[in-house]
């Protein structure tokens, strides 16, 4: 996982209420273990058509969607089946951030082992975002905030989740981070007695 300390960037707005992980990757790209090439998959049922061609209407396809690193989803994103190439399709989409009112507990922990920040924000900072797609924004992990115009809003993260983020660890390399002091309390403690 990459450092990240801070997101800058303009918005994507979706306000499609409980998407579910087949809408964000379609069960047909998930033949593989590797995130490569997954962000072609992501929304694909919407972006493209039953030819391959990309619809023209749906807003990943539009020139404002560019480089957008900052997605505001509708409540209840993430939901259905758990799948971490859920994340990863929106990471190979150029996301960094989801942005909503509620998500799927299972979508947000992979979110957040996998370093895409689930921002959860009341009904009233989502409604300013999604009425005004393209808001710039920045996103502090340090402080929990999301800020946009004079707005400044508080988002829930738990500490680990935090600490991890901001030195760019997932749970195994926080673990490995910690092998020295894990094999002197093992040695400390003696040799492991084990009943059954």
């Amino acid at each position: 996982m990459n450092t990240l300390r801070e997101i800058r960037s303009h918005t994507v707005v979706l306000p499609v209420e409980n998407v579910d992980t087949d809408q964000i990757i379609p069960a047909r790209f998930l033949i593989t273990t590797s995130r490569d090439g997954l962000g072609d998959g992501l929304f694909a049922d919407w972006r493209y058509d039953a030819e391959g061609r990309p619809r023209p209407d749906f807003v990943l396809n539009r020139d404002s969607a560019r480089g957008a690193r900052v997605l505001v989803a509708g409540r209840n994103f993430g939901c259905g089946s758990s799948r971490e190439h859920a994340v990863w399709a929106l990471q190979g989409g150029g996301f960094q951030a989801v942005v909503s009112t509620e998500f799927a507990d299972i979508f947000r922990g992979n979110a957040l082992k996998n370093g895409l920040v689930p921002v959860v924000v009341d009904d009233s900072t989502h409604a300013r975002l999604v009425e005004s797609p393209g808001t710039e924004v920045t996103i502090d992990i340090d402080a929990r905030a999301i800020a946009f115009g004079s707005r400044r809003t508080a988002f829930p993260l738990e500490p680990f989740a935090r600490y991890c983020l901001l030195n760019g660890l997932d749970e195994l390399a926080f673990l490995l981070e910690r092998e020295q002091d894990i094999a002197a309390f093992e040695e400390a403690s003696g040799p492991a007695t084990w009943k059954l």
